[in-house]
């Protein structure tokens, strides 16, 4: 088994050298990235498409775990194969599982697992600034030095995440009030929901792991008809058999339903574009979610920078 190899030595690193960070998602190597500047390397093991809740660490992974200065993941049982392979490496490295830092009232529950929460927080940039804020503790524990650094580029980033929260909460505010129900492959967000108003219904649970039944299926497809819901949102780490079956099932009962575009959930876009990043993921989902339902919308989004329309 994996988690039985020996942990390789980690070489000291140089004081004037970037700190090598390891970062479980792209989310979190974004926020790494943002906060340490020239002062990291960032490596994130799920690149875009690969979903947290069934990944499990590969031996080149671990290699590159144990010898990392600092491992950023985000706990909450997000990662939930790669949750033992964490704590045993917290015993020899140093490992920040950086959502468990929220407060725990903040945090929505978890209906698939007793006692856990919703780990999808990153869909509420309100939420994701507290996040950053544990990213730069910890950046700021292992190079105290470059503590100055770290707090400007993480207030700069907090800024433009609550500029995104303006965007989102205005932008979303136009879909009229009756559209506003958000139906996807699985549910993963919650927090989009409470931050904006927004029903969410989602085919499978929290995690993708858990199952998506016939019976789910007849009772959303219901909903679409009895809500009159024109438009449902594919997810890029979920498989889209379960959204293509809600849209036929629909039109089997003659009401139409259109697949309203595809929506960054668990990763981010592909890497090296604006969608790659945090602020283009959600900028992304604000803009595709609130063209599809009804709302007039800035053809490239915030900013003007969104590879293409909603």
């Amino acid at each position: 088994m994996l988690l039985s190899l020996p942990f390789l030595s980690k070489p000291a690193a140089a004081a004037d050298a970037p700190l090598q960070i390891v970062a479980t998602t792209g989310m979190i190597a974004d926020a790494a990235r943002q906060v340490g500047g020239d002062e990291v390397e960032v490596k994130a093991l799920m690149g875009p498409g690969v979903d947290p809740h069934s990944y499990r660490q590969t031996r080149s992974d671990i290699v590159a775990l144990t010898r990392a200065d600092l491992v950023l993941w985000h706990g909450l049982y997000l990662e939930a194969q790669m949750e033992e392979f964490m704590h045993k490496l917290a015993r020899k490295n140093v490992v920040v599982a950086v959502a468990e830092a929220l407060p725990k009232d903040a945090l929505l529950g978890h209906e698939d697992y007793e006692d856990k929460y919703d780990p999808h927080v990153w869909m509420d940039p309100g939420m994701w600034s507290g996040v950053v804020r544990e990213v730069q503790r910890a950046l700021t524990e292992a190079r105290p030095e470059a503590a100055g650094i770290f707090a400007a580029n993480a207030d700069a980033h907090i800024a433009d995440l609550g500029r995104l929260d303006a965007y989102a909460a205005e932008t979303l505010a136009k879909v009229p009030e009756s559209g506003r129900v958000l139906v996807t492959a699985h549910d993963a967000f919650g927090y989009f929901g409470e931050a904006y108003g927004f029903e969410v219904l989602g085919i499978q649970g929290i995690s993708t792991e858990s199952e998506a039944g016939l019976s789910r299926i007849r009772t959303l497809v219901d909903r679409l008809v009895d809500s009159n819901i024109r438009a449902v949102f594919v997810e890029s780490s979920v498989p889209d058999r379960n959204m293509r079956a809600l849209a036929e099932g629909a039109s089997a009962r003659g009401h139409e339903v259109t697949i309203g575009g595809e929506l960054f959930s668990d990763a981010m876009g592909r890497d090296g574009t604006y969608e790659g990043t945090y602020l283009g993921m959600i900028d992304h989902n604000v803009t595709t979610i609130a063209g599809a339902l009804g709302a007039n919308v800035p053809a490239r989004g915030m900013d003007g920078k969104l590879a293409t329309g909603s």
